[in-house]
């Protein structure tokens, strides 16, 4: 016979409780059991049975009248003799489940007073019922506190390198070192938090800082068939140097003295985004010192030699910068994470990431984070199974992606875990903003998004937050009202460019007609955007074959160096004039000939192409001096800043029936703001007829191969034997094969004797 005494929980309020038992794997009538008495647990049943496997239920008599709980559970001899149940789920637990203590709200207030201002405390709760404290977070008064989220955990336990691991299974359980920790009401105002308050470890105390979770219920069953696990802390902001344990590291977010006090996140319409991967871009770079290389460090060394100045971005985009398990290599891109809080160990410190984001802003560059939530990695993966609810990979996960496991972004409690994300890399890592990897409605519950973008910039958390959406093709709903809504990674500009450029189809969904020109340089008005905010342009990313590959895959004469050279620098000269925000990838500065997804730079060969440097750092600087390049809005044109010139759709002089596309602007009432901008995506050489928008000097600017300012960055003026004079009249102008052209109007005298 197998005895088991089977504790039900007091919360269950029934006035004559029984207990129906049935063998699920027999054709047998059940059975019912009446307790032997009542603890302070609850109802108490002591069976004897023959089988070491059945399901049961409670129920109340009530009068004859069976009222039911609605759970079922089941019992297996590996539970022990000895077993606990709970109203809020169907865990059948080996020991007596933690009852709720209180509210997170109450504990928070007691821990308010000694929380640093640069440390972010979790506290979202789009319920808004409680603050939820979760992580290791260090206070003021020299005690830890660590949270947990955890709804069907019995008991719950923090073991570090500073209790000795210690546990009820330890192998030596020393009880006076247990850190037990007390359950909470927390989210949605369920008892689902774990916290304790501790005086361990002490901070600052070298090697005593490493922690992980022992859980107790909710958690498959190990070898032995215990359901016990260690799991690592969602919020962990680091992971140890042991690979193979993978322990939490306990960090200090309040030890580094920031310098960008007065630094403010670059506006929306400024921004000139650079693509990098923290690895690849100086692991091969012989100019950056060979132990820093393809870390932090060496982008910092790359920052302050003034590299990103030089070429004028305003903005650092970094490919993820989270743990991900893959090793370091030329395809290592990061988009594996297994830890949405965590800095990746191989790229150095949390201090080293701070000392990069202040760095930067002192160099005027604001820094974008890629932040992965719509899928986690397979292979090294802490919220696998963390929470285990009887669901295929447990509570964070639901159905899959090409990439690996979904994450349940459409629940309410796992979006606050990724909004905590950010918030704390914004409070401690002073980030501009993040590109959110993959968020199209098929991979990503748009929610989310809504719900992060009213947390931290309606709420005022940092109202002027950069958010990008990597939104696959475009989805409208994500534009918000338009000028506080997500940027969205362009997808009908980059296809169309990319088959303009390669003169044919590209990935045989977009081919390289006349047919939409015109609305993918209008910012993709006619598609989905709502306003210029909305759109980030780009012809590269990590995503795609660079254009000179890429144009080489059509053949045709595109195979040439020179012909691969030019269509590179005309894919770099549509991203920097088309309405919206242009990005480029790291590397296309120098017209670099790459497949996608690798991060390998040969940068000795980059330096024999200095020319094409200083022509992509002169085009980008003409972005940045003239309004007229980056004119903004709902709609420019019907406010009279922006007029077509050229175009398929208009008469055959002006462009009709061909890849052509030509334009002026007037971003306000000063003439010398205004730019002319054309381009030929025909290989051949094109007449057009121009009427210039006013009299006066028109100064070449910009063209395929050559950049020429006026002072004081330049010594172009009207007196150039480019400069255009108009005089009310139109003029026939030659577009060469595969050119593009930028102009500004100056007075007759300027520069004119």
């Amino acid at each position: 016979m197998h005895t088991v005494k089977i504790h039900a929980p007091a919360e269950l309020n029934f006035a004559d409780p029984i207990l129906h038992l049935w063998y699920p794997d027999l054709n047998l009538s059940p059975k019912e059991f009446e307790p032997e008495g009542t603890d302070d647990f609850g109802p108490v049943f002591n069976l004897s049975l023959k089988r070491n496997f059945f399901c049961f239920k409670f129920a109340d008599r009530a009068g004859g009248n069976r009222i039911w709980e609605k759970e079922e559970r089941c019992y297996g001899q590996h539970l022990g003799p000895e077993v606990w149940t709970v109203v809020r789920n169907n865990e059948v637990y080996p020991v007596r489940p933690e009852k709720p203590v209180g509210s997170t709200a109450e504990f928070y207030a007691e821990i308010r007073p000694f929380i640093h201002p640069g440390q972010y405390i979790p506290d979202t709760d789009l319920s808004g019922s409680n603050p939820t404290m979760l992580g290791a977070n260090f206070l003021t008064d020299g005690s830890t506190v660590f949270g947990l989220f955890h709804p069907r955990a019995a008991q719950v336990y923090v073991v570090g390198d500073f209790n000795d691991w210690q546990s009820p299974y330890h192998a030596a359980p020393d009880q006076k070192k247990f850190l037990k920790m007390k359950l909470y009401y927390g989210y949605q105002n369920e008892p689902n938090i774990w916290l304790l308050r501790t005086s361990l470890p002490e901070p600052g105390k070298k090697g005593k800082s490493h922690y992980k979770f022992l859980v107790i219920g909710g958690v498959p069953l190990t070898e032995d068939r215990r359901p016990v696990r260690y799991v690592q802390d969602p919020y962990a902001r680091r992971y140890g140097s042991d690979y193979n344990h993978n322990n939490c590291e306990i960090i200090d977010p309040t030890t580094y003295i920031w310098n960008d006090m007065l630094w403010r996140t670059t506006p929306v319409d400024e921004l000139i985004i650079y693509e990098l991967n923290v690895y690849g871009f100086t692991d091969q770079d012989p100019r950056v010192p060979q132990e820093i290389a393809g870390t932090f460090r060496g982008i910092i060394h790359r920052i302050e030699e003034g590299y990103f100045n030089e070429l004028g971005v305003t903005a650092l985009a970094l490919m993820p910068t989270s743990e991900a398990p893959t090793r370091l290599g030329p395809t290592r891109l990061g988009y594996d994470p297994c830890g949405f809080m965590t800095i990746e160990r191989d790229f150095g410190s949390c201090d080293d990431f701070r000392v990069l984001v202040d760095t930067a802003h002192q160099h005027g560059l604001s820094v974008i984070v890629d932040q992965v939530f719509n899928h986690t990695s397979n292979t090294f993966n802490p919220l696998w199974e963390m929470i285990d609810d009887g669901t295929h990979g447990g509570f964070y996960f639901s159905g899959s992606t090409p990439w690996g496991n979904r994450v349940a972004t459409e629940k309410e409690i796992v979006q606050n875990m990724l909004i905590d994300a950010c918030k704390m890399f914004i409070r401690e890592y002073h980030i501009d903003g993040f590109r959110f990897d993959a968020t199209h409605s098929s991979w990503l519950d748009h929610s989310l998004l809504h719900n992060l973008a009213c947390q931290i910039k309606d709420k005022g958390f940092k109202r002027d937050c950069i958010l990008i959406a990597e939104n696959l093709p475009n989805e409208p709903d994500l534009n918000l009202e338009g000028y506080n809504g997500y940027a969205q990674w362009c997808d009908p500009f980059h296809d169309k460019v990319k088959a303009l450029l390669r003169e044919g189809v590209y990935q045989e969904w977009t081919d390289d007609s006349p047919n939409n020109l015109g609305s993918i340089f209008y910012f993709c008005r006619d598609y989905y955007a709502a306003h210029t905010n909305n759109v980030i342009n780009y012809v590269e990313s990590h995503d795609e074959n660079s254009v000179p590959f890429e144009v080489a895959t059509r053949g045709d004469g595109l195979v040439g160096d020179p012909a691969k050279e030019r269509k590179s620098r005309l894919g770099l000269f549509a991203t920097m004039v088309a309405l919206g925000q242009p990005m480029i990838y790291m590397g296309q500065e120098f017209g670099v000939d790459r497949p996608r997804n690798r991060i390998d730079l040969n940068w000795p060969e980059f330096l024999k192409k200095s020319t094409y440097h200083q022509w992509a750092a002169g085009l980008i600087s003409l972005r940045r001096r003239y309004r007229g390049l980056r004119v903004s809005g709902y709609n420019p044109a019907a406010e009279g800043k922006f007029h077509w010139l050229l175009g398929p759709w208009l008469k055959t002089e002006r462009g009709g029936g061909k890849r052509i596309i030509g334009w002026y602007t007037t971003p306000n009432e000063n003439p010398w703001e205004q730019i002319l901008v054309m381009l030929n995506f025909e290989p051949f050489d094109a007449e057009v007829q121009l009427e210039f928008p006013q009299p006066g000097y028109w100064v070449k600017l910009a063209d395929i191969d050559r950049v020429e300012d006026i002072p004081p960055f330049g010594e172009n003026s009207v007196a150039s034997f480019t400069t255009i004079k108009a005089e009310g009249r139109p003029l026939n102008f030659i577009l060469p094969s595969s050119s593009a052209f930028i102009y500004k109007w100056e007075s007759p005298l300027a520069g004119v004797v």
